[in-house]
């Protein structure tokens, strides 16, 4: 749930954003000299639960005409219109989705798909090719055998994840932009896009929120956020806290003031499957076939582009955190925080430590 929060001299309030399935407007109201409006400023809201996490959309109306609300309404439904087409295109987990149509054909024949689902496969498989990355697309043998974060989560033997681990090379994603098709060249072979996914589409989303003239907007995937502008309610930078892993939901270790970004967190405290006193999180080895073995509870990363900040967070996680911030030092425009398992805090050089709570 995000919190945002204003005060000053003359009016103190917190407000919350907002509650699952629901519609809701945010309003300030400047009142001038003899009680007269100034200006006033209204933020609509709207949740769901989609690609297995509340969504919220929030966005400040681009005019403050008497059409404002429903302008605001008529943005936030083509935006979930557009959220459940991506679901739509990308699930893994939903045997009709375009994504796993290309999955029933591995081994048989070249699937045409949506330029959108090529283009993201495209880049996955590019990604998943990089040398010493940790991320791959092509993992989705892997997940839907340990199926951590599922009610059907289990633990494998040898011998299952020997197997899937074998339908796992990226360099058998044949890709053919001529004709717009995927073939997965061994059958069994499943592509799993949740490492990108989100990213892309909170791209996608802000894309066409600018495209209709709004200026301050954010857009909460879940563990994926990314902002337009600033918080004109409260007059500053978006404040994007972030989960202390160690504690119960909702307790921050860190708020990031944010404007025209995007946070990204990938951690091992949520999803995770416990059997024998044991503990199995959802972040799989491409090398092994089981849980990564990491020092590292959650990284977070900070950049221009949401697709990025997945990227980022799924080809470090597995590195040491000196490791880690030493690569995010090279790159540019990206920043990173990493909480460890002991519970220390990392952060790149431009993250402030005054940020942490």
């Amino acid at each position: 749930m995000l919190l945002i929060q204003q005060t000053n001299a003359t009016n103190k309030h917190k407000i919350m954003l907002l509650t699952k399935q629901s519609t809701g407007k945010i309003r300030q109201t400047t009142v001038g000299q003899y009680g007269r409006v100034v200006s006033e400023l209204a933020y609509v809201s709207r949740s769901t639960h989609l690609m297995g996490a509340t969504i919220t959309i929030s966005l400040l109306p681009p005019s403050n005409d008497s059409q404002e609300e429903r302008t605001a309404e008529q943005l936030l439904d083509n935006v979930f219109e557009l959220l459940n087409i991506y679901n739509q295109r990308f699930s893994a987990n939903d045997t009709n989705s375009e994504l796993m149509q290309v999955n029933h054909a591995a081994g048989k024949h070249p699937v045409p798909v949506d330029p959108e689902l090529f283009e993201l496969i495209q880049i996955g498989k590019e990604q998943s090719l990089m040398p010493a990355s940790h991320l791959n697309i092509a993992l989705g043998p892997l997940v839907q055998t340990w199926r951590i974060g599922f009610a059907d989560a289990r633990i494998p033997n040898n011998d299952e994840v020997a197997h899937a681990l074998s339908l796992t090379d990226p360099q058998f994603i044949e890709l053919d932009p001529l004709s717009c098709t995927v073939f997965l060249a061994k059958e069994g072979m499943k592509l799993d896009l949740g490492c990108l996914a989100k990213g892309y589409i909170a791209d996608k989303i802000a894309d066409y929120l600018k495209s209709q003239h709004v200026t301050s907007a954010l857009i909460n995937l879940g563990g994926n956020i990314k902002v337009i502008g600033t918080n004109l309610l409260a007059g500053r930078p978006w404040q994007i806290g972030i989960q202390d892993p160690q504690q119960p939901r909702g307790t921050n270790l860190a708020a990031l003031p944010i404007r025209n970004q995007s946070v990204v967190t990938s951690g091992t405290y949520e999803r995770k499957l416990q059997v024998n006193g044991h503990t199995y999180h959802h972040i799989l080895d491409r090398d092994t076939g089981y849980p990564v073995d990491t020092q590292l509870a959650s990284i977070t990363i900070i950049s221009n582009n949401s697709l990025d900040g997945e990227i980022w967070t799924t080809r470090l996680y597995g590195e040491k955190p000196n490791q880690l911030l030493a690569r995010v030092e090279q790159e540019k425009d990206i920043d990173a925080l990493i909480v460890t398992n002991d519970n220390r805090v990392y952060y790149s050089s431009g993250i402030s430590p005054e940020l942490l709570a």
